[in-house]
């Protein structure tokens, strides 16, 4: 990904190559955002300080990505568990991240579920759950 259109969003891109991988041959594109519609509604389902529960359209999520560096960098994304529904136009991910808080140097855990709908071989929605506990234990443990 360095040097690429997408260097940005190298912190995050273990969680990028998870799902990527995890949806293989169902949509086109090399990289997460490449495989995501231009009308895409990304939703999570958790409140997260200064991200909205849903963002509107494969621009502003990738706005929203881009500062994710400036506060999180990710080791790794794995533990995958892929559930594929209706002909492979729902797809459910289980799975965790890795990183590290940059601000404190604490340690950052997470779980997630995703359900994620596909059209037209991108992904045109996608509803995002999170362990909301791991987040804030994370974000607002003393710096080490």
């Amino acid at each position: 990904m360095p040097g690429s259109e997408y260097a940005a969003y190298e912190a995050a891109r273990p969680y990028f190559d998870l799902v990527r991988g995890a949806l293989g041959a169902l949509v086109d594109g090399e990289h997460f955002f490449d495989a995501v519609s231009d009308d895409v509604v990304y939703e999570v389902l958790y409140d997260f300080p200064g991200w909205p529960r849903v963002v509107r359209g494969r621009a502003d999520l990738m706005a929203r990505f881009a500062g994710y560096g400036d506060n999180i960098r990710l080791q790794s994304a794995d533990k995958l568990i892929t559930h594929k529904t209706d002909d492979g136009r729902v797809v459910v991910i289980e799975y965790e991240v890795n990183g590290t808080i940059l601000a404190t140097g604490v340690k950052y855990n997470n779980r997630f579920a995703s359900i994620i709908r596909i059209e037209d071989r991108k992904i045109a929605h996608w509803r995002d759950y999170m362990d909301s506990l791991a987040a804030w234990n994370a974000l607002t443990a003393p710096a080490r």
